[in-house]
């Protein structure tokens, strides 16, 4: 994975420090699938662009109020950044997510608008004293660990969720984790320190074969996100 990039990242388990600029770019990204039975990238997305403070957005001659961990946009702005084909798969996506209590959301203005909510963003964000999590398109905010969890185990993983679930559970510098001091290594918290896992126990983890799980994670290496280590005999 990048270095600058993910040491600007890892923070204290169990949140992880996400950049929003980082996620934009991912969702620019066409290279990496998006389709699954997961939804941790769709959320992700959201949480991206939820605001720090309150504050007034306005569209088609309406404003609107948007308060923290909110953020209201064109159904076709989501469409975009879900990626999705036609609208209404947009909306089925905010659909599951509401199901899974990780957003409640509303369509607006003859349901061309959507305006959503984050549910935890309270709990996970809050408006702290200094400016960097405020800024809109390049500051940062904080996610909690555990919704990976319960994301990925929806069902089969796509590609950009097995690339953000590596990217969140990535550790550095932490002296209970094997080889974190050199560079930062993906640590699934197995309480043994050692972040060596199997083509067997991510396929298990993300819903694919092993086949699947070395291919993915080799065009990953060639996308230049991760390297791949072999353990040593």
């Amino acid at each position: 994975m990048d270095y600058q990039l993910e040491l600007k990242q890892i923070v204290d388990f169990p949140r992880c420090r996400i950049y929003r600029d980082f996620i934009r770019s991912l969702v620019a990204d066409k290279s990496i699938r998006t389709n699954g039975g997961s939804f941790l990238f769709y959320y992700i997305v959201l949480c991206s662009y939820a605001n720090y403070r309150s504050s007034y957005r306005r569209m088609e001659n309406i404003t609107y109020m948007i308060g923290p961990g909110e953020w209201i946009c064109t159904l076709s702005d989501l469409q975009t950044w879900f990626r999705c084909r036609f609208q209404h798969q947009a909306v089925s996506i905010l659909d599951l997510l509401e199901k899974q209590n990780c957003i409640t959301y509303s369509l607006l203005g003859n349901k061309k608008i959507v305006k959503f909510k984050i549910t935890d963003w309270a709990k996970d964000n809050t408006v702290l004293e200094y400016n960097c999590p405020c800024k809109k398109d390049d500051g940062f905010f904080f996610f909690p660990i555990a919704k990976v969890h319960e994301l990925i185990s929806l069902g089969k993983c796509s590609e950009m969720d097995m690339l953000l679930d590596m990217w969140i559970h990535a550790i550095y510098n932490d002296p209970t984790v094997q080889g974190s001091f050199s560079a930062p290594v993906v640590y699934y918290r197995n309480n043994t320190g050692n972040p060596l896992t199997s083509f067997q126990s991510l396929g298990e983890r993300w819903g694919h074969s092993k086949t699947t799980i070395s291919r993915i994670l080799k065009k990953f290496e060639e996308l230049n996100f991760i390297t791949l280590v072999s353990p040593v005999c």
